[in-house]
């Protein structure tokens, strides 16, 4: 059983909610166990970053290439790495610890949830695990998160009159398939994905779960779905002049919601034709990868303490927003967005992590980067993030950065005649090429252009 269950853990690459650590020194071609104070305080740091951040798995005993090497330490040694968490962390943290035989080699499995504190290490350094890495938190980001830390309690709420027969077997088998886990599917979700109590015979799902996986989400939370409003025009009327002309509410366990949202709002993304490469070409209005991404992070990150409100896509002639319930938590902030800068930081640790590993959510901090790039990438302009109320909103815009005379003027040369930079690196001018100024537009990306000389550009 534990060879089957330390397989599929290898089969998995580090990540936000893995991480291998092995339990020697490598140096000059010898090898030798490491010191246990040493690999107790490793455990203790990797430890301490799952639980600020979303949770996870340290699997120790196994090298960075995924060899396993076991820990050869004595009995003694072994408890002490057993309790580095408690011993080494303030506050203690309580993670599932679990001793594994492949052969004759021993390993040793944490398996940790989110904490509701921020917790620190010996020296008062905390950590904090975003994708692969475990960086030390500065003081004002710690502040920061403890506040964000307060915030994170609705979803881990024990309904009381809930069950486990009010999650969908199917749902749940499904995902469990997903992982080729080969526990149990109640010990599954109660031991590595925190999503019951299972302290009291039959595990209980708590409200994560039941939004993951209940039959009915809409009996623990009446607008825990999207809704997608299609308008004709660029903005919204009312009354006599309503311009409504398509609303759809999806609502369904949120580890169907997003495929469900997704499979219905493409069908009203427009194709339009395009200059691109001196053919025109028939492009979507939005690149599918944005949209979708601005939608899962919107059902990942929402704010489900806010009862009256859904998702919401308002889809105009020349935009689409996603309407996400509840500003920004700290430390983010919308200016780190608009820089389009890797930061990840979870509101709903439980749901994030089902949801990453269903494969909607990837590298951790990326999305909005990502965003970028694709918009970018299909000559579009970057997204915009703003404020309204008690919603964030992520809007993308159909505007080409350049219209189709600059395109075509663009596209008369050869690649190799037209040289785009970014703004502040420019190219040395040649006896066949003179330099235009990058255009100040605010919001676009500031371009160089070659182009030869006896030609004018079109601006």
């Amino acid at each position: 059983m534990h060879g089957e269950e330390i397989g599929t853990l290898l089969k998995l690459e580090r990540g936000q909610f893995l991480e291998f650590l092995s339990a020697f020194e490598h140096r000059r071609g010898t090898s030798q166990k490491k010191p246990e104070p040493d690999l107790a305080k490793e455990i203790a740091r990797i430890v301490s970053a799952m639980a600020n951040a979303d949770g996870g798995t340290l699997l120790v005993g196994v090298e960075p290439d995924k060899s396993v090497t076991g820990i050869a330490h004595g009995d003694e040694e072994i408890q002490s790495l057993i309790h580095a968490p408690l011993a080494l962390l303030a506050p203690p943290v309580t993670a599932m610890s679990e001793k594994l035989r492949l052969g004759n080699l021993l390993l040793l499995k944490f398996e940790v949830a989110p904490s509701l504190e921020v917790n620190r290490v010996a020296g008062g350094r905390s950590f904090y695990r975003i994708a692969t890495e475990c960086p030390a938190l500065p003081a004002e980001q710690i502040q920061s998160l403890k506040e964000a830390k307060k915030n994170v309690l609705y979803e881990r709420q024990q309904p009381l009159n809930a069950a486990w027969e009010d999650l969908d077997d199917h749902i749940v088998a499904t995902f469990a398939a997903r992982l080729r886990d080969p526990r149990p599917t109640e010990q599954l979700l109660s031991q590595c994905y925190h999503l019951c109590d299972a302290s009291r015979g039959r595990p209980k799902p708590n409200l994560a779960g039941l939004l993951l996986f209940g039959k009915d989400p809409t009996a623990w939370h009446p607008r825990c779905g999207v809704d997608f409003v299609k308008y004709d025009g660029p903005e919204r009327r009312h009354g006599a002049a309503l311009n409504v002309v398509k609303r759809i509410r999806f609502e369904a366990p949120l580890a169907r919601l997003v495929d469900e949202a997704v499979g219905r709002i493409k069908e009203h993304v427009r194709e339009r034709t395009r200059l691109h490469d001196l053919f025109f070409r028939e492009r979507l209005d939005y690149p599918a990868s944005a949209w979708q991404e601005a939608l899962v992070n919107a059902v990942a990150h929402r704010d489900y303490a806010i009862t009256g409100a859904s998702i919401e896509v308002w889809m105009f002639d020349d935009r689409l927003e996603i309407r996400s319930p509840g500003l920004l938590p700290p430390p983010l902030t919308l200016e780190q967005l608009r820089q389009h800068k890797s930061i990840h930081i979870s509101r709903n640790p439980l749901i994030v992590r089902v949801l990453a590993d269903m494969g909607y959510l990837r590298e951790m901090g990326e999305g909005i980067p990502r965003m970028f790039e694709e918009m970018e990438h299909h000559g579009l302009k970057p997204p915009e993030f703003s404020a309204e109320g008690f919603f964030l909103v992520v809007t993308l815009r159909n505007t080409p950065v350049y219209d189709d005379e600059t395109l075509r003027w663009l596209n008369q040369f050869a690649t190799s005649q037209i040289n785009c930079a970014s703004a502040g690196s420019w190219p040395t001018p040649t006896a066949t090429a003179r330099r235009f100024p990058p255009r100040n537009t605010s919001g676009l990306p500031k371009w160089t252009v070659i182009w030869p000389i006896g030609t004018s550009a079109p601006w």
